[in-house]
C-alpha cells in the first residue's frame, strides 16, 4: 500500500502537535516533513513532493495566501487548512482550479480528508457539459 505523504506547517506549535498526534500512527498515513515557518514551507514542498500539505487557517473566509501558488506549481497536491481559533478546517484542491471543502472539526474529519482519493474528489464534484 502506498503511503500518503504529508507535509505538517501549522502554527501555533499546539495545533502542530495536535495534527502530527492524529496522524502519527496511521500506518497509511507517513509525515515527510514538519515546520512552523511560513518561509520554510514552500522548500519543504518542493524537497519532499507531498500528497498533502496542512496549515494554519487564520481566516475561513480568505484562501491562505499560499494555495494558489503551491496549487499552481503543484497541482496534484492537497491543502488542508485548520483553524484552531474557530474549530474549522478547509480541503483545497485544484483541477481546473482551486476549490474548497468544508471539513468536519474532529480528528476524524481530518483523516477523512487525508484519505479522501482523488477520483472521489472527481466525482463529487459538478460535470460540465
Amino acid at each position: 500500500m502506498r503511503k500518503i505523504k504529508v507535509v505538517v506547517a501549522n502554527r501555533p506549535r499546539l495545533m502542530r502537535e495536535m495534527v502530527l498526534a492524529t496522524i502519527a500512527d496511521k500506518p497509511d498515513i507517513e509525515v515527510v516533513g514538519e515546520t512552523d515557518s511560513d518561509t520554510k514551507v514552500i522548500e519543504l514542498v518542493d524537497e519532499t513532493r507531498p500528497d498533502f500539505l496542512i496549515i494554519g487557517l487564520e481566516d475561513q473566509k480568505k484562501q491562505p495566501p499560499l494555495c494558489g501558488f503551491l496549487l499552481g506549481r503543484y497541482p496534484d497536491m492537497k491543502i488542508l487548512a485548520v483553524a484552531a481559533e474557530t474549530n474549522s478546517a478547509v480541503f483545497y484542491s485544484a483541477f481546473v482550479d482551486i476549490r474548497s471543502t468544508p471539513v468536519e472539526s474532529s480528528e476524524q474529519g481530518i483523516l477523512d480528508a487525508l484519505r479522501r482519493s482523488t477520483e472521489r474528489l472527481k466525482s463529487s464534484l459538478p460535470s460540465v457539459r
